[in-house]
């Protein structure tokens, strides 16, 4: 998440870092320097609707819209108590973390599932349900 303070990014920032995914931002676009996301061919930029300076790409790299939290549709959680699974919508290309506790009381929450809505969908199916008596899952952008 690049911070709304940030006015410029300067040259060779993200230079091939080839282990990046997505840049977010909530701000306007800030200034860019050269070569910024060069290398970084898996690269993907989201900002928030409602701020300028955007268009379909960013330092040369794909700029979508990142103005929809995700949303769950539980598709099925199966008599059989070995699998369960659940269909999450949202915008296309959209990030999402899927996340699952075994009680709504405080318990903590732990990541399962860290994924890119391609095509605006995914599904999850949960290898952990039987280990659990119960199991409950929250849907958040990162």
């Amino acid at each position: 998440m690049v911070p709304g303070s940030v006015a410029r990014i300067g040259n060779y920032a993200f230079y091939y870092c080839t282990g990046l995914t997505g840049v977010y931002f909530k701000t306007n676009a800030p200034g860019l320097g050269s070569f910024v996301f060069s290398g970084d061919d898996n690269a993907t930029v989201y900002y928030l609707s409602g701020t300028t300076g955007w268009s379909s790409s960013y330092g040369g790299r794909p700029a979508v819209l990142w103005n929809s939290p995700a949303r769950a549709n539980v598709v099925s959680f199966v008599v059989q108590a070995t699998r369960s699974g659940v269909d999450i919508t949202g915008p296309p290309n959209g990030p999402v973390v899927l996340e699952a506790s075994t009680a709504l009381n405080g318990e903590p929450w732990v990541p399962i599932l860290s994924a890119t809505l391609t095509n605006g969908s995914i599904h999850f199916t949960d290898p952990d349900r039987a280990k659990h008596p119960a199991r409950f899952y929250r849907i958040r952008s990162p």
